[in-house]
């Protein structure tokens, strides 16, 4: 009985050391400092040897002020239409490694982290038997969260290059989403230019399912031959 009497006693010192800590001035969860102190913040923390990864699993940097201009033209510039692809259902987008080069031009390999926020869930299909995979991410750009989102990807088999791939699309359909909110491309969600960028470079050709015979209207670049279209679809000429 003493003895679970003075291992409670060591244990609520611990998280009262610790509390303490987490209050003080030097720890990572002190109130977060003004837009132009964080890379004297950041320098701060690595020159006394301090762990970062609180940092990670919080909100650490939220909103505290806009990057440099040089970061946002960089972030924030026209997208270019030749970089643009279209899916058969007519949804237009840019391809997920685009993203990528636009963070490392904007902050520098290892400048920005995807971080999962969660576990990997897992939910199948009634009608066609597909599991959905889902995920949560967080993006952070120099130490700072930036966004967050969960990516999914569909897919039907159980092998585990299937399930490596999908793990991998997960993340690439997150980051996507996350890097809205920096205004990447932010064209490909406006109405104008994403019927301009249609009437310019894509077409639509009448198909047919050769397993349900169901038909409908796909969607192409211009560019591309009628081939591209996914089996079961066949377009229907």
């Amino acid at each position: 009985m003493a003895r679970r009497v003075l291992v409670s006693s060591i244990r609520a010192a611990r998280r009262g050391a610790f509390a303490r800590r987490c209050l003080s001035d030097d720890s990572p969860l002190s109130p977060t400092p003004a837009p132009a102190e964080f890379p004297d913040a950041i320098a701060a923390d690595a020159s006394r040897g301090q762990n970062n990864h609180v940092h990670v699993t919080t909100y650490w940097g939220m909103a505290t002020g806009a990057f440099d201009k040089q970061v946002s033209s960089i972030l924030m510039a026209p997208v270019n239409p030749e970089d643009v692809e279209i899916k058969p259902d007519g949804q237009i987008y840019l391809p997920e490694i685009k993203y990528r080069r636009i963070l490392n031009q904007a902050f520098g390999p290892g400048g920005w982290a995807l971080a999962p926020k969660g576990e990997i869930r897992h939910f199948q299909s009634e009608t066609d038997g597909s599991n959905l995979m889902t995920r949560e991410y967080a993006l952070y750009c120099l130490g700072r969260f930036v966004s967050q989102a969960v990516g999914e990807h569909s897919y039907y088999s159980k092998n585990n290059l299937a399930y490596g791939k999908a793990c991998e699309s997960s993340r690439s359909s997150a980051l996507v989403r996350c890097c809205k909110d920096l205004g990447i491309a932010s064209e490909l969600w406006d109405p104008q230019f994403i019927s301009k960028w249609k009437e310019e470079n894509a077409v639509d050709v009448w198909c047919e399912n050769i397993r349900s015979r169901e038909k409908k209207k796909l969607w192409r670049h211009k560019n591309q031959s009628d081939s591209v279209f996914p089996f079961p679809w066949k377009a229907n000429r």
